[in-house]
């Protein structure tokens, strides 16, 4: 496991974006950035779910969360414009951006894939990350340490088979997070860097291993001092790098 202690102010005053923030890593994220100070804001496609987030980090004495409802897999361009603006009008600026929401699409060889699931997959996991970083990226330019976090996985550094798309997505994702680290390079306050949480105990990861004892795996609350490291001060400098939280 990823050592490492956060101070209880690691993120105070900082404006943090995490998306798929209604359950799972996202909402456990959320509810770490908002502990140690930050201002959050919860991006997912169930209002619902964001809501009862947003609830318990009220519960927990921090202040009330932004909660925006948006569908990863039919948003486009217009969306994210949209989205910055909000942002911008609230905020004035973003310091952190967490992208977690991803689908798992069929565990299948390559030849027993279907088109559609395919580009859902895509879609959701590269096609948004691109188009969500990229509209943020003038408000993250506002920050004077701003700090971006893919989500990867072991499969989207060595591939294996019958993790089709999904291992697919995460090369991609390997790749968006290395070109923008390489171009921020010398020339931003922005750093971006890829985190792979491993098995974690969520419903992905009973989606994807359904015979599998869901304790042997750490809870989501478990794995978050990397998520804390990579958010804050203390990795300031740290750019282009693929990181495990196990």
């Amino acid at each position: 496991m990823f050592e490492y202690q956060a101070p209880p102010n690691l993120l105070a005053d900082r404006v943090i974006l995490v998306t798929g923030a209604g359950r799972g890593i996202g909402a456990a994220a959320a509810e770490a950035y908002a502990a140690h100070g930050a201002k959050v804001i919860l991006l997912g496609k169930t209002a619902a779910n964001l809501q009862a987030v947003a609830q318990r980090i009220v519960g927990a004495g921090h202040p009330r969360p932004a909660v925006f409802e948006l569908d990863l897999e039919h948003a486009g361009t217009s969306d994210y414009e949209k989205l910055e603006v909000r942002i911008d009008d609230e905020f004035g600026r973003l310091d952190g951006l967490l992208h977690n929401a991803s689908l798992l699409g069929p565990r299948a060889n390559l030849d027993e894939i279907p088109d559609a699931d395919f580009i859902q997959v895509m879609q959701v996991n590269v096609n948004a990350t691109f188009m969500l970083t990229r509209a943020m990226l003038p408000l993250l330019h506002r920050s004077t340490d701003a700090s971006v976090i893919f989500t990867s996985s072991s499969v989207g550094r060595k591939g294996r088979a019958q993790w089709g798309a999904y291992a697919v997505s995460k090369f991609a994702t390997e790749g968006l997070m290395q070109t923008l680290a390489d171009e921020l390079a010398g020339s931003s306050l922005i750093r971006a860097n890829s985190l792979n949480p491993g098995g974690t105990r969520t419903d992905m990861r009973a989606q994807a291993y359904p015979g599998e004892d869901p304790q042997r795996n750490p809870r989501p609350e478990e794995i978050m001092p990397v998520y804390l490291y990579l958010m804050g001060p203390d990795s300031t400098g740290v750019n282009g790098q693929a990181f495990d939280a196990r």
